[in-house]
């Protein structure tokens, strides 16, 4: 079992916490976005309230060398605002200021370090830069499930030096626990929902699932490379000629190990790729020549919504039409409603995946499903059954 912040005592120590405080910033360095920070906050406020000091690490942006724009600095109010404590800021993340102002934190103070990627040696993995960080604490905590997946210096590196006192913060717990109730303790049915453009990218995860899953729908621009293998005509939609024969192998695989897939029966589709174009419903399978399928339609909509409410345990990455143009948003809200619908119900909803973190806060389901991932890639290769190295590195 993984080591978690409940198990340590944490009065007077020193609380190193890897954040993913990676945020997005207008042109006048506001943060249009603070969901990470506030993510966050459970551990930190956990570790004052045992007596513990934090000082906080993390990246922001991709900044070649040191770089003002990508300075954490710009973030010290906001942070201080949502911790509801004053925030101490250093502006390097290692050297002597670094090193001082992390000597003299008092217990129940935050110091935030300046960006970690000002220097190429987090992301090379550097284990002396490594040590440099480590030497600021005597408990190391990663909190970044964001990068959970890269074997930076401040990820996975820097765990070394902590020999018993390394441990998953609780976001990162959360969000092992979620992916775990997906891939081995959900209650049947398990269903998953994969959406999004292309076969090709979520063909790991599709492989890694089909011994899990109960009913996989799929849906969005990939549904159309399925229809266009088993005979049907997709006009110009989305299309992955070289991944026909795969798509009827897996249909075949499906079978074998009787997991249902369900694919879209009707879509509403355009002429141009634009909002406004003109649109018709038709059957998925006979899209007419120059036109394209942008969303599902309603007999589509309303046999996802048989399968997800027969579900006790739903994993959502990737929608399921083009949710940016509000007039192709229908089946992909659709999704959510129903998903949120089964939810009350009792069953265990994670929603995972760029696109789909995106439209559920777009179209404001985040609080009607159990559990919204904070990183990306790092579920993805959770998914696709990959050992992340974050986390891997808190079990040596």
């Amino acid at each position: 079992m993984m080591n978690t912040l409940n198990k340590l005592s944490l009065n007077n120590e020193k609380v190193l916490i890897r954040v993913d405080f990676n945020v997005p910033l207008n042109d006048q360095g506001k943060i249009t976005d603070d969901t990470r920070i506030r993510a966050a906050k459970p551990t930190i406020d956990y570790v004052l309230s045992k007596g513990g000091s934090c000082i906080l690490m993390s990246h922001l942006g991709r900044p070649e060398g040191k770089n003002p724009k990508f300075s954490l600095s710009q973030i010290q109010d906001k942070v201080s605002e949502i911790l509801e404590v004053p925030v101490i800021f250093a502006e390097d993340c290692i050297g002597k200021e670094a090193q001082e102002r992390a000597n003299s934190l008092q217990n129940g103070q935050v110091l935030l370090l300046e960006n970690l990627r000002f220097y190429k040696e987090e992301t090379k993995g550097d284990k002396s830069f490594a040590k440099q960080l480590s030497k600021l604490g005597s408990v190391y905590v990663n909190d970044a499930f964001g990068t959970a997946h890269r074997a930076h210096a401040s990820t996975a590196v820097i765990a070394s030096f902590f020999q018993k006192k390394k441990v998953l913060g609780k976001l990162l717990e959360q969000e092992v626990s979620a992916i775990d109730k997906v891939m081995n303790t959900g209650k049947k049915p398990v269903l998953a929902i994969l959406g999004g453009a292309k076969v090709s990218s979520k063909i790991t995860i599709i492989e890694n699932i089909l011994d899990k899953i109960d009913h996989l729908i799929i849906g969005g621009g990939m549904a159309y490379t399925f229809v266009k293998a088993q005979g049907g005509t997709i006009g110009d939609s989305l299309c992955e000629d070289d991944y026909l024969q795969y798509t009827k192998d897996l249909l075949a695989l499906a079978a074998e190990k009787k997991v249902q897939i369900h694919l879209p029966i009707d879509v509403i589709c355009a002429k141009e790729f634009d909002n406004d174009s003109n649109s018709q419903i038709k059957p998925i399978d006979s899209i007419p020549e120059k036109w394209m399928g942008l969303d599902s339609g309603p007999e589509s909509i309303n046999k996802f919504k048989s399968v997800i409410l027969e579900s006790k345990t739903i994993l959502w990455n990737g929608p399921v039409g083009v949710f940016e143009f509000s007039n192709f948003a229908k089946g992909t809200i659709a999704l959510g409603e129903a998903i949120a619908e089964s939810t009350v119900n009792g069953a265990f909803s994670l929603v995972g995946g760029g696109d789909s973190v995106a439209a559920v806060k777009q179209f404001g389901f985040q609080n009607q499903v159990s559990y919204v991932s904070t990183g990306g890639g790092a579920m993805l290769e959770s998914l696709e059954g990959k050992d992340l190295p974050g986390i891997a590195a808190l079990r040596a």
